[in-house]
């Protein structure tokens, strides 16, 4: 059978693996496109209606947890991009050198990651009101038997004033502010640091693993990065800082005004907001959350993994031609992987079967994994052959999504009223979905042409989109053949 690999309407991505606030990096040798080729401010954007935002795929910024999208950039941005009525598209960064280049040369709108606000960088940006502050710690290994110590015993053994750097051997990035820091440290110390230089494509957490592993002695990251990080790894002492606070922020190009304005204002009402402290404690204070994190199995930064029943998943998904991350993204709207799920209307398991169709598709033990989700996709494929009539494969595939939601009848009378009205009825965007949302109002669902009468249209509208959405990071995210 051959495998649809559904058509996903993304911008260009590579994924990488660190973060600004993590690499701490330093534009000086990478900046090639330094003035805007675009003319594109918040005019244009709202426009369009698409907020474009250069992301980095990190263990605070963006990622995927138990197949939840998750992150402090990323859920700020969603609450920026819903603040200004506008859809999020994320791109995601080839190299955290390029940022400042993708941004100029137009392939983003704003940098919405970490970066250091710094004389350097604003010639080439505009900063939005800084997010937060931190700065530059050095991370160091403890004895291993500290825990058999008393305080003042491992503190003998550790390195407390920058000033005993003199000698002993740092690592960190080549292109960082981390490695500009200790070079301006020596000048303040008067004596020579050994900067071991570590493989740009080495994240900050990685680097820190080394640490604990110790394969190096030091490196050098921002508080909040090292702090978070020693909760889960309580063997590092990260007390000892190098720097002065530095700020934080968000950056777009220089001829972006407007859009900086927005960011700004938009700033100011968020801190006014418990959500804007809530989220960054939730990523960078809260550590019971980030060793659950990091020691689980569905943790996109140490996995490949979205829940388990991927297997399960993979296997149905494959027997009717699916990508099994777009059954996923459905299963997780669904039930949030929870087999034992039940909705007030009856719906249960991972799929939300209805029990009179799981009966009529042969499933005895509704709440099972196996059954439910080999009784799920032939649903699914039953309703994708009933819409054979439609020619694009991305609108059959909505028709589909939006038939699993609120039945085939239902959006059966949605083509009829798009027929009525002058719409193209083969066609999902502005025109069916329009319809059935108008089908929550008598002078619709009383229409002549209808006959199934009302429906909550709004419901599917959003199940069809946060579906393919949700796929769309997954995909990014998540291999194809998975792990």
């Amino acid at each position: 059978m051959r495998k649809f690999y559904f058509p996903v309407l993304l911008s260009f991505f590579v994924i990488t693996c660190t973060s600004d606030e993590q690499v701490g990096l330093e534009v000086t040798d990478n900046i090639e496109i330094t003035e805007p080729q675009v003319s594109r401010d918040l005019e244009q954007i709202k426009e369009e209606g698409v907020l474009r935002a250069i992301m980095v795929y990190s263990s605070t910024s963006y990622f995927l947890y138990r197949g939840q999208l998750m992150g402090y950039e990323y859920e700020l941005l969603r609450r920026l991009a819903e603040h200004m009525n506008l859809k999020l598209e994320i791109v995601l960064a080839r190299d955290i050198n390029d940022l400042i280049n993708m941004l100029n040369s137009g392939e983003g709108d704003i940098i919405a990651h970490g970066l250091t606000v710094t004389q350097r960088r604003r010639q080439f940006v505009r900063f939005m009101d800084y997010l937060y502050l931190t700065r530059q710690v050095l991370v160091q290994r403890k004895p291993d038997d500290w825990r058999q110590m008393k305080l003042h015993e491992i503190e003998k053994e550790l390195i407390s004033d920058p000033i005993e750097l003199i000698g002993k051997t740092v690592s960190v990035r080549r292109n960082s502010s981390y490695y500009s820091r200790l070079v301006n440290l020596q000048q303040e110390i008067g004596g020579k640091i050994n900067i071991d230089t570590i493989p740009g494509n080495y994240s900050t957490q990685k680097i820190i693993k080394m640490v604990v592993d110790g394969e190096i002695d030091l490196t050098v990251a921002d508080e909040n990065i090292a702090r978070i990080n020693s909760s889960y790894y309580p063997i590092l002492d990260v007390e000892t800082p190098i720097s002065f606070s530095q700020r934080v922020s968000w950056a777009v190009r220089k001829n972006s005004p407007q859009l900086q304005a927005a960011l700004n204002e938009w700033g100011r009402m968020m801190r006014d907001n418990v959500d804007y402290y809530v989220i960054y404690n939730k990523y960078f204070k809260n550590e019971r959350s980030f060793r659950k994190r990091i020691a689980s199995d569905f943790y996109s930064e140490t996995s490949n993994r979205l829940s388990a029943y991927d297997s399960i998943i993979k296997f149905h998904a494959n027997r009717i031609g699916w990508d099994w991350r777009l059954i996923s993204s459905l299963i997780y709207q669904e039930s949030r992987f929870r087999p034992e799920e039940q909705s007030w209307a009856g719906a249960q398991g991972l799929m939300q079967l209805m029990p009179s169709t799981a009966r009529e598709l042969g499933v005895s033990d509704i709440s099972d994994p196996d059954q439910n989700v080999r009784a799920g996709t032939a649903y699914l494929h039953q309703l994708w052959n009933r819409w054979e009539s439609i020619p694009d494969s991305t609108q059959r595939l909505k028709f589909t999504l939006a038939s699993y939601n609120c039945g085939y009848s239902h959006v059966v009378d949605a083509r009829r009223l798009t027929r009525k009205y002058g719409g193209q009825p083969q066609v999902w965007d502005d025109n069916v979905e329009k319809y059935l949302l108008n089908l929550m109002y008598p002078e619709f669902y009383n229409d002549e042409v209808v006959r199934y009468g009302f429906v909550m249209g709004e419901e599917p509208v959003s199940y069809v989109e946060q579906i393919l959405q949700r796929y769309e990071h997954y995909a990014r995210l998540i291999t194809a053949e998975g792990s």
